[in-house]
């Protein structure tokens, strides 16, 4: 080639060398599995021609079990930096066409330094697993590698945004990175998440069980809720990564990127959704989609604890965390899994500071032998810790029940709501009017000639008295009353006034969370 001197022309020789040294029976197995390769997938994700590759000349250095003489390109990993949507982001993809995309100390590091790049650059980091597990050749020094990677993990939790894509297998130990980080992305037919695989299963149990059914995506999404999202196509999850990085800031000093605001579509009639009759369920969802900016509603771990809704939204043009009780699903009640979903929602919310929106429409905590047995105490509780601990701005709007625990848990002025608001059908009171009035009035039900009528009206007597939004707001409870028309204004008010909130608390290493 004229014009490029023998030095150069080597150079590019040899990475030609390392790009196409491909398995290319491997490479034919991946496409049969609807997978694309490790290259393939970075650049699917981002931005037209804004990757540039890292450490791609990077070799092992085992010496034992033949693999001194095994050339691995890349050692099985491809790391380095680029752009979705315009925002700088670091990546890594492990390549399973290569030693089955097995993690030896190179690989890892290989990982690790992209990822302290992602910290000091204060970009979000982008993983996609896909691998085998640890190198057995390697001993201890892949399983070393696995600890470097959890610590930087742990490292950069709360300081930029991590994302894992599990697009094959993640099984062993590789699973507690994924488990570490902040977003879950999984496929079906093509993830494999689980920490024993069906063959020890079946030495140590004697039982038959698939790889589909211990960790496939729709296990990991709906069971476990290890995943947060959940697609068909590796192409439709790579849509659902875009979509989230618009939402979320780079780092936890900047705030999300401001949007032009857009009125909600208004296929949804606010005054219409919520129905006055409490026990009658709606889909809380058409309430967010009746509030928030061109009706665009990210959900996060949809198919997961569905009595509670968490996800990302806009107001105004500026991103809120969205956290509401769903009454289609269990009456909308707390339980172990929903606590766990919204307080994790709730602190990656507070660290990256994205105000918190929570609307409010519950019976409580779900009772029972199986939640008492599971732990609903310190699962409950973890709601309460993160509401309490989160610092950034707090709304709150209570549009139909609100009793008991689940009245103080759902981010009430009493574990620091910056502004509640309620609608005039909420109720608030210790416990529904029916079961209130029955203990109360129990004497006088009992003694009246005609015990149902007794009972209807001492039922309607303490709705009166308190259960109503106003006895709150008489106490300073509620800041105030507002109809459902005047709820997006208020929010956006709100927001406005709120974004330059700043609140110290006490100085303290960290604190415990309930476990």
């Amino acid at each position: 080639m004229s014009g490029i001197d023998e030095k150069t022309q080597k150079h590019i020789e040899k990475k030609e060398s390392v790009l196409q040294s491909v398995d290319k029976k491997a490479v034919e197995k991946q496409s049969q599995m609807g997978k694309l390769q490790a290259r393939d997938r970075i650049h699917a994700i981002l931005d037209p021609g804004s990757f540039h590759e890292y450490d791609l000349f990077v070799e092992h250095r085992c010496q034992d079990f033949g693999m001194e003489k095994k050339l691995l390109p890349g050692d099985g990993v491809v790391t380095g930096t680029g752009k979705i949507q315009g925002h700088p982001v670091c990546i890594y993809a492990q390549d399973f066409t290569v030693a089955g995309g097995s993690l030896g100390l190179a690989h890892a590091r290989k990982i690790t330094k992209i990822m302290d790049h992602a910290v000091k650059l204060g970009v979000p980091i982008i993983g996609i697993n896909d691998s085998g597990g640890a190198r057995i050749q390697e001993g201890v020094n892949s399983l070393a590698g696995y600890g470097e990677i959890f610590y930087r993990n742990t490292l950069a939790s709360g300081v930029v945004p991590q994302i894992s894509i599990i697009l094959g297998p993640c099984a062993g130990g590789a699973v507690y990175s994924p488990a570490l980080t902040d977003f879950v992305f999984v496929v079906d037919k093509i993830t494999k998440m689980f920490i024993t695989g069906p063959e020890v299963i079946k030495t140590v149990l004697g039982e038959e069980i698939s790889m589909e059914d211990l960790g496939g995506a729709r296990i990991q999404a709906e069971i476990s809720g290890n995943a947060h999202f959940y697609s068909t196509s590796e192409a439709e999850c790579f849509e659902q990564v875009s979509r989230l990085v618009t939402f979320i800031p780079w780092n936890n000093r900047k705030r999300a990127d401001r949007f032009p605001p857009k009125l909600p579509k208004g296929q949804w009639d606010i005054n219409e959704i919520v129905p006055l009759d409490p026990r009658q369920p709606y889909d809380v969802r058409h309430v967010i989609q009746a509030l928030v900016d061109d009706s665009d509603f990210l959900e996060i771990q949809e198919h997961f604890a569905a009595n509670i809704v968490t996800g990302f939204a806009r107001l105004n043009g500026e991103t809120v965390g969205v956290v509401a009780n769903q009454p289609l699903v269990l009456a909308g009640v707390l339980d172990v899994d929903s606590s766990d979903k919204a307080a994790r929602f709730i602190r990656f919310c507070d660290a990256f500071n994205i105000p918190l929106l929570t609307l409010v429409d519950l019976p409580g905590y779900l009772p029972g032998v199986d939640q008492e047995h599971a732990g609903v105490i310190r699962h409950g509780a973890k709601i309460l810790y993160a509401y309490s601990e989160a610092t950034v701005p707090k709304a709150t709007i209570i549009l139909r029940k609100a009793y008991g625990g689940g009245y103080i848990a759902m981010c009430s002025r009493h574990l620091g709501a910056d502004f509640v608001f309620a609608w005039p059908q909420a109720e608030i009171a210790v416990m529904g009017p029916e079961g209130a009035a029955n203990i109360i009035f129990r004497k006088e039900i009992a003694e009246a000639a005609d015990p149902d009528a007794m009972r209807k009206i001492k039922v309607e007597e303490y709705k009166e008295k308190f259960a109503n939004p106003y006895i709150a707001a008489a106490n300073g409870h509620v800041d105030a009353v507002i109809t459902p028309v005047e709820t997006r204004d208020f929010l956006i008010r709100t927001l406005e006034v709120a974004l330059q909130k700043h609140e110290e608390r006490p100085a303290r290493k960290h604190g415990i969370q309930p476990n």
